[in-house]
This record gives C-alpha cells, sequence and structure tokens, in this order.
C-alpha cells in the first residue's frame, strides 16, 4: 500500500501523504515526489550518490514546504532522482537527513514537478499518526 494518494487540483498535482509520525511523514512525501515525476527504466549508472541535507524554518508546515522544494531543487540542479531517505532528526522546524538519488538518465520522467506549494496546505497530526495534503506546481 502507498503512503500517499494523488488528488486532482486544476492545472498542478495534489498529493495527500500518510505517515505514522513525523519522520515518516516527512520521509513518504519526499519520496512521493519522486514517484509521482518519473518511474525508473535502465541502470546505466548503478552508483547512487549521498546529500545530507540541513533544513530550517520558522514553522512545521514552512518545514515542510522547504524540505520537499529542497529535495526538487536538489534534483534538478544535480540530475538525481531521489529513492530512498533517512531521516536523523527532525523537531517542529529542524530537519537533519540523508537523501539517496540515482541518476536521472536512468529514469523516464513522467511529470516535472517545479515546486511544492503553500497553496490550500495541511499539515496534522490525527488518530492514524500524521497527514498532510501539499500541491504541487508543474
Amino acid at each position: 500500500m502507498e503512503n500517499y494518494e494523488v488528488f486532482e487540483h486544476t492545472a498542478d498535482i495534489g498529493i495527500r501523504v500518510k505517515g505514522k509520525d513525523l519522520k515518516s511523514l516527512f520521509k513518504n512525501a519526499g519520496l512521493a515526489i519522486f514517484r509521482i515525476s518519473s518511474r525508473r527504466q535502465f541502470t546505466k549508472n548503478k552508483t547512487h550518490t549521498r546529500i545530507n541535507l540541513k533544513i530550517s524554518s520558522d514553522n512545521l508546515e514552512g518545514l515542510f514546504i522547504d524540505w520537499l522544494n529542497e529535495l526538487l531543487s536538489l534534483s534538478a540542479s544535480r540530475g538525481l532522482i531521489f529513492h530512498n531517505i533517512k531521516i536523523d532528526k527532525l523537531e517542529d522546524n529542524a530537519i537533519e537527513a540523508i537523501a539517496l538519488g540515482s541518476d536521472i538518465n536512468n529514469y523516464k520522467v513522467n511529470t516535472e514537478i517545479k515546486a511544492a506549494t503553500y497553496h490550500q496546505l495541511k499539515v496534522a497530526k490525527n488518530a492514524a499518526g500524521w497527514q498532510a495534503e501539499v500541491i504541487l506546481d508543474v
């Protein structure tokens, strides 16, 4: 079972992401954007690039958006698709993580996601854990 689902939004993509805790919510959201945008097809280059991330923001919602946008920015600038994420530390306004990426040439890119937006953003705890809804600019 996937930890995310896509929902309809005019001209953009909306995703609803779930996690049993805040760390898994951030990890699942980060991986979801790359699962939605691309599919692995080749193994031309089997090496993986490891990137350490340290991000801080004013609040949890800002951190969530900054996290997704940093992953998108690194993907575009380094030509990587992230396929694994390990979150070492997560607080309401800071995250430290390691993202593993593979060369974008190993993937078929279906949709280019430009950014995560604040439009209709929801990050909340519920009975099952955590859930977020975010609109992605394509």
